[in-house]
């Protein structure tokens, strides 16, 4: 068995997600692409791969044997570069994630800035409000906001952010200013719920997080419409700090009950390599972590 041959096909049928897609992609015929991977699994002495009639998914096992097998990969594309010297400039397909909120805001002006230095990448960007599997979607490099599980995942810290309470100047000195969460009873509630659907805000009050029960006049899947409300003046809004830092420099909006406000959440570039970093995704993390570390709203 030709194992540097076996570890590709492999790693290909993960990544595409199947059998004909991947022979598809190798340029081989189906029946071969089955008898390399069951050879691989009968020489290895383990199951890899969980297969379906409707789809392929790696096993606990295969997935960290995936992981080394594109690591192994990586660094045998990286010593053939370093020979021709072809190493000194990124190439290939690159794929992030990030929020939605946070990819247009910070991300995109990373990736286009990436773009530009280097003509030989391609960069696809999944922007979505949820938690994106690595290896089932393929990605390279994520970044995350809030408290990371336990994964096999590399982590590299570049700032936090504040859950606040903020509403329009207009509001507030229509309405008053709410001094604690059981003030929120007497004010109208915008509340987001793209993360969780159930009715409270959970606030710092003597030492311990504790829930708050609302009564939201106004609910909306996007932060982006609920920053819009609370600018309009229409109620209190809660959402992260990065995502109203040019209102709060405007003026258009205010915090209020900063006091009450739980840690704050961290933001961390994830990515699957680890010092030995493809020379794209390496490149790709230098430029995110210096720029975002940088970031006055992240702070």
């Amino acid at each position: 068995m030709d194992r540097l041959q076996a570890m590709k096909t492999f790693v290909t049928v993960v990544e595409s997600g199947g059998f004909t897609a991947a022979a598809r992609k190798l340029d081989i015929s189906l029946s071969v692409v089955s008898r390399i991977v069951t050879d691989l699994e009968a020489h290895l002495g383990v199951r890899l791969l969980t297969r379906t009639t409707r789809l392929v998914r790696p096993t606990d096992t295969g997935a960290a044997y995936y992981e080394n097998c594109r690591r192994i990969l990586a660094e045998i594309d990286d010593a053939e570069l370093a020979t021709t010297g072809a190493h000194l400039a990124p190439r290939g397909q690159l794929s992030i994630t990030a929020s939605v909120l946070f990819g247009r805001r910070f991300v995109t002006p990373i990736v286009v800035e990436y773009l530009r230095r280097y003509p030989e990448v391609d960069v696809n960007c999944l922007f979505i409000d949820r938690i994106v599997n690595f290896v089932d979607e393929g990605i390279d490099v994520g970044i995350r906001i809030g408290d990371l599980p336990a994964s096999s995942l590399q982590a590299v810290a570049v700032g936090h952010v504040r859950r606040v309470v903020c509403a329009s100047p207009a509001y507030l000195a229509r309405q008053g200013v709410p001094a604690k969460p059981a003030d929120l009873a007497a004010h109208t509630v915008i509340q987001t719920t793209g993360i969780s659907t159930l009715p409270e805000w959970r606030f710092l009050t003597g030492g311990e997080i504790t829930p708050t029960r609302l009564s939201p006049r106004m609910a909306t899947t996007t932060n982006d419409s609920a920053i819009a409300a609370a600018v309009d003046g229409f109620g209190l809004a809660r959402v992260l700090s990065y995502q109203i830092a040019d209102e709060l420099r405007d003026g258009r909006l205010q915090i209020v009950m900063a006091d009450f406000e739980p840690a704050p959440l961290p933001i961390n570039v994830i990515h699957r390599e680890g010092r030995h970093a493809m020379h794209k995704v390496r490149a790709f993390l230098d430029l995110a972590i210096e720029t975002l570390r940088a970031a006055p709203s992240l702070r």
